[in-house]
């Protein structure tokens, strides 16, 4: 019995990621609100009724292609990360920044189904929510290991009161950090993505071309901004 059931188990898992692969074809050529369980089981050669024993609904579908685009963005600032040296906070920050974008640039179609408009009636769950803190819990520990080192040098300011409910949700990540100084570095993560959404959606095309070193320019810029620059 629990051979046969890791055998089922196993086709299970097979079947699901070809699913989700075909599914992030469609990504690409239809969008995610072109994306359709019926053309999925078409290419597969399965009846439409099978595949909803693996994905109830569009939705279900969609989110899994969802959590999976978070993971990998997830993974890949957390690889760039942790190769460089603990004590070189700075170049941790560069570190996912650029992760971030060389993730962006390369997975376009994934990075618009997470970063890009809405779906039109789709809703994410809660199941979205771990994988979609990934990168930012990254930055996290960079601003509590740099502010524990007194490697953070930023002006002495208050926050805003009417900004304090907002970084509440955000103290987690940054343990011991000031609100200040976490909404600092909130404006220069939101600096990142700005800049990624730009590129991947072509805001780009004809006026920035040597995009690299711009983007690497930028992000040092923004490491001013939370008290990182060299």
């Amino acid at each position: 019995m629990t051979a046969s059931r890791t055998a089922r188990e196993r086709v299970r898992a097979e079947l699901t990621k070809e699913i989700t692969d075909i599914a992030r074809r469609q990504l690409a050529t239809e969008g995610a609100g072109g994306l359709s369980l019926r053309a999925v089981a078409r290419e597969m050669g399965m009846v439409s009724s099978a595949i909803y024993r693996y994905f109830p609904s569009r939705d279900d579908l969609l989110t899994a292609l969802i959590i999976d685009s978070y993971n990998a963005l997830g993974a890949a600032v957390e690889h760039s990360e942790a190769a460089t040296p603990r004590e070189d906070h700075l170049g941790r920050w560069l570190a996912a920044c650029r992760a971030v974008r060389e993730w962006g640039v390369a997975h376009p179609h994934e990075y618009a189904l997470i970063y890009g408009s809405p779906v039109p009636g789709y809703q994410a769950p809660q199941d979205t929510v771990e994988a979609r803190v990934r990168d930012v819990a990254v930055l996290g520990r960079v601003m509590s290991d740099a502010w524990q080192a007194g490697a953070v040098r930023v002006p002495e300011e208050d926050l805003p009161a009417d900004l304090e409910p907002d970084v509440a949700g955000f103290r987690e990540l940054m343990p011991a950090v000031p609100d200040n100084v976490i909404w600092r570095a909130l404006a220069a993560w939101t600096t990142l993505y700005g800049w990624v959404n730009f590129e991947v959606f072509g805001q780009f095309d004809n006026t920035i071309e040597n995009r690299r070193e711009a983007f690497e320019h930028s992000m040092r810029l923004a490491a001013g901004t939370i008290g990182l620059a060299q």
